[in-house]
């Protein structure tokens, strides 16, 4: 469905009710013609973070339905889903056969290597203290394959969220699959999460870099217009980035845009 100028509710799926099919029935019975759309928070099987670790964008995590389920949303209301650029699960089938076959994987490029992207006797502590952290440490984690070896693996966020090398083109292969499956289960707006963290570049802090997070953007955007969706960059930061983001065309988002709405025993979210 075309999106439109129409207030959007934020939920969980299992926030009104305890499914995809409960939240359709509440909305129905609550909403009415209230609302527009509904953005869906992560509903794909994931290892942490609330859905925000998602092992893989092909399935509905089964506690919640199915695509028929997120279908029939669709069909009255447009839908907005995250893509977590930045990262995927390590219990993902990407992770797990870079792990068993390493150098022999297809996707060995699709994962950040930290070892691999510091050059000879680097990083320093001043190097660890420059980068924009979400953690009290340098941003890593180990990977130990199944031939014995022991490398490191950029990791931004929580323990089961690896980073992607978005400069690969397997990376970009794998937003251009991921986009295009999206599309085709009704979703018509991405909400491109934790966006700010893909760019890693040498002497930088990591987050937003410019102009090399343009680049990344507007890939990304061309390759959702092709499949009929459009981007919502997510960040939370300073409202100066805002406006540079409405600058170069794109949507703008963050937490302070939102409104608290109660239903009965529920609370969820309302943009608009």
């Amino acid at each position: 469905m075309p999106i439109q100028n129409k207030t959007m509710l934020i939920t969980y799926s299992d926030s009104l009710g305890n499914n995809l099919k409960d939240l359709y029935e509440n909305l129905e019975e609550y909403f009415g013609d209230a609302i527009g759309g509904v953005h869906l928070l992560p509903f794909f099987p994931s290892t942490g973070d609330r859905g925000f670790a998602p092992v893989d964008y092909d399935e509905v995590d089964s506690a919640f339905g199915d695509w028929e389920d997120v279908k029939r949303l669709g069909e009255k209301y447009y839908l907005m889903f995250d893509f977590m650029i930045n990262h995927i699960s390590r219990q993902s089938k990407y992770y797990k056969d870079y792990q068993e076959k390493h150098e022999a994987s297809e996707f060995k490029d699709l994962f950040l290597n930290w070892d691999k992207f510091w050059p000879e006797n680097r990083p320093t502590q001043s190097d660890v203290d420059l980068i924009y952290k979400r953690k009290d440490r340098a941003p890593k984690q180990e990977i130990v394959f199944e031939d014995g070896s022991v490398e490191h693996l950029w990791n931004t966020f929580g323990e089961e969220q690896i980073d992607l090398d978005v400069t690969k083109e397997v990376t970009m292969e794998f937003i251009r699959k991921t986009i295009q499956h999206l599309a085709s289960n009704g979703c018509d707006l991405i909400r491109l999460d934790a966006f700010a963290y893909a760019v890693k570049k040498l002497d930088t802090n990591d987050f937003f870099v410019e102009p090399d997070i343009w680049d990344l953007l507007d890939k990304v955007r061309d390759i959702a217009a092709e499949y009929g969706t459009e981007l919502l960059p997510e960040i939370h930061e300073h409202y100066s980035i805002q406006f540079k983001i409405a600058d170069h065309d794109y949507y703008v988002y963050d937490f302070a845009l939102f409104i608290l709405f109660t239903v009965p025993e529920q609370s969820v979210w309302l943009s608009g």
